[in-house]
């Protein structure tokens, strides 16, 4: 029963995938996102961050809530609108609330996000978001597990290349497991509404 679950939210989170080229209504536990029964299992391999250190998802999320999207910094619309939602999202949280909570942006184009294009990318949205890149096929891995499909498309000239990526966001908690997820289509009240809410039963 349990294998049937995984793979049937699995399966509906795959779906949603967005080549970059509203409101949700209050659901189950009063959030608008989705609460995961059973969670996601997040996986504790390593990515890299914007200052060359090793960060896994679990080893290095200490925090009551990580909330994780999948991007690239030339996408020309989803990530650009969920990174501004998020950002908002987090002025809209009082200290006490915004010091239990990172945001992390994984890139799915590495090829072109580079350490510092990352850096300077989230440093518009919030200079507190942290930025993971490495190696695509380790990013593809990291991925799956949390219900996001990553694929990577044709060589652009540039070098990069098309991208198409599932559009969700997670939310890890302390315990590193994926209990909740967003569509891209959440807004920055229903953001902060439900930091709150998961905050609060911590």
């Amino acid at each position: 029963m349990r294998s049937r679950a995984v793979a049937a939210v699995l399966t509906a989170l795959l779906l949603p995938l967005a080549a970059c080229g509203s409101d949700q209504p209050t659901g189950a536990g009063g959030l608008h996102g989705t609460e995961l029964d059973p969670p996601f299992e997040v996986s504790s391999t390593p990515l890299t961050d914007t200052d060359g250190q090793p960060y896994s998802l679990t080893k290095d999320t200490d925090k009551p809530l990580t909330m994780v999207f999948y991007g690239y910094t030339h996408c020309p619309d989803i990530c650009q609108t969920v990174m501004s939602n998020l950002a908002s999202a987090m002025t809209r949280l009082d200290d006490q609330d915004r010091d239990r909570v990172d945001v992390v942006f994984v890139t799915t184009d590495p090829a072109r996000d580079t350490q510092e294009v990352l850096k300077k990318y989230l440093s518009h949205f919030d200079p507190g978001f942290i930025g993971l890149t490495g190696d695509l096929g380790t990013i593809i891995a990291v991925a799956k597990p949390m219900g996001v499909g990553v694929s990577k498309g044709q060589k652009l000239p540039s070098g990069g290349y098309d991208v198409t990526h599932g559009t969700t966001i997670t939310g890890i908690d302390a315990d590193d497991e994926g209990t909740v997820y967003w569509s891209e289509e959440t807004s920055s009240a229903d953001f902060a509404a439900d930091i709150h809410t998961l905050l609060a039963k911590d």
